[in-house]
């Protein structure tokens, strides 16, 4: 397996490579944001693991260009920046996994061995479906580039279907999804949610599968 660390700190990243080299790994160093973010490129690496206070461009600049360009290395970020905002930042912009500094060496190799066996799957960090994308960090929706209101349970229910784009998906999976366990949720609130969305994104794009549910084009 190649890796890739982006460290700026010297030290820090020669222990890294050291430690998992030992572990079998092949590990290649990068000091810095644009020279990261080039070798994630062309490295051809299994997983990077990714500071995010780099001199010349921020980790979390290198995972969103990365994303961007839909590329889904798998992506360990590294920060001494333990805010629970910072962490939520970090995972927003399209990481995998966030450790604050110190960490536990022991802890850096299990979560690095749990990303190495997700694999790289598509994971766009904005969701798009033809004229349609919805960015979850932001919790905005737009088409053809002009911005929807739409209400939370609205949001909920177009998020899910995105997730799903050119699947059918029935009535019962949106209700296990996308409504309260707890609520008495009768059957055709599905039916009156997929008409609003309908309204505010186009009747074309919410088609009714006879006896299966509904699919988005």
């Amino acid at each position: 397996m190649r890796l890739l660390v982006v460290e700026d700190e010297t030290r820090l990243a020669r222990a890294l490579q050291r430690g998992l080299q030992a572990e079998g790994f092949a590990v290649d160093v990068a000091a810095d944001g644009p020279a990261g973010l080039d070798l994630a490129r062309h490295g051809g690496y299994d997983a990077m693991i990714l500071d995010v206070m780099l001199p010349g461009l921020s980790g979390y600049e290198v995972v969103r260009r990365l994303r961007g360009e839909r590329c889904w290395l798998p992506v360990l970020m590294l920060s001494a920046k333990d805010g629970e905002y910072d962490q939520a930042d970090g995972l927003d912009c399209g990481a995998d996994d966030y450790l604050t500094k110190p960490f536990s060496y022991v802890v850096l190799l299990a979560r690095l061995r749990a990303l190495l066996r997700r694999g790289a799957p598509r994971r766009p960090v904005v969701l798009s479906a033809g004229d349609l994308s919805l960015d979850p960090a932001r919790r905005l929706v737009t088409r053809d580039g002009a911005g929807v209101e739409l209400t939370a349970r609205e949001y909920a229910v177009l998020e899910y279907l995105m997730r799903r784009a050119g699947e059918v998906v029935s009535k019962t999976e949106l209700l296990d999804h996308v409504w309260d366990d707890s609520l008495d949720t009768a059957p055709n609130a599905v039916e009156v949610y997929i008409g609003y969305l309908r309204r505010k994104i186009g009747r074309e794009r919410l088609q009714t599968v006879r006896g299966a549910g509904y699919r988005l084009v």
